[in-house]
């Protein structure tokens, strides 16, 4: 089923892009922009949540035979929900079963501008939540989390109390304001729609993950061909 809208949502990508091509009107290549964008993110995060990385444990050793080896799996994750107070920026992170584990096998990595939670051996797997660039820093010693029904909060103590984050990320907020800056109708009124459309590959590349990277070359290398082609047929 997912491999199925995996595909689905490319061809929507594909389908887009050749009117994207095709659009003269600054607002509906801005439109269609930005539709491409929320696809992509779509397309990347099913694409995550099907990763799974195996890695070999150990067999315990026998005075009769040997066990055999057991495959545990790492798993990426990349949905969670937050909310904030005054003191606290509080991360949501839902998994089965979860408080069943011991407290020792689910814990935090945390720096001042970072968090990573650690699920391990949860039926088998490895879990890993990474978040960098936080937008404001955190005070890593009043920082902890626990382990509900279900459920792991995090709570991020705020290095600045009283202060309200707009975002979770630097990377968040960036997109938010380059997003409100395009469709600013003083500012898109002066730019080339060539121009815009650049700019907006050129910003997805520079802040997106490797497949992100990868899924813009291919567009760009196949839309140079189909520059060629045109120019030969005439």
């Amino acid at each position: 089923m997912s491999e199925a809208k995996i595909q689905e949502i490319r061809s929507d990508i594909e389908e887009i892009n050749d009117l994207l091509k095709q659009a003269k009107r600054k607002k509906v290549q801005d439109l269609l922009s930005l539709e491409i964008r929320k696809l992509e993110t779509e397309l990347i995060t099913l694409k995550e949540k099907e990763t799974l990385t195996p890695m070999e444990v150990s067999p315990i050793p026998t005075t009769s035979t040997s066990a055999p080896v057991q495959k545990k799996y790492q798993v990426k994750l990349n949905v969670y929900g937050w909310d904030q107070s005054d003191k606290f920026v509080k991360v949501f992170v839902e998994l089965k079963n979860v408080h069943t584990l011991p407290k020792e096998q689910v814990y935090c990595k945390l720096t001042d501008k970072s968090m990573e939670l650690h699920v391990d051996n949860l039926e088998n797997k490895d879990y890993l939540l990474v978040i960098n660039k936080l937008l404001e820093p955190i005070n890593v010693a009043d920082s902890h989390w626990k382990q509900k029904t279900d459920k792991v909060v995090i709570f991020l103590a705020k290095s600045n109390p009283n202060t309200t984050w707009s975002h979770m990320t630097e990377i968040e907020k960036k997109f938010e304001d380059q997003r409100n800056n395009r469709l600013k109708p003083a500012e898109t009124d002066k730019k080339d729609p060539q121009d815009s459309i650049m700019s907006l590959m050129k910003n997805m590349y520079e802040t997106g993950d490797d497949e992100m990277k990868r899924m813009i070359s291919k567009a760009w290398y196949e839309g140079q061909q189909r520059k060629k082609t045109d120019i030969m047929d005439l």
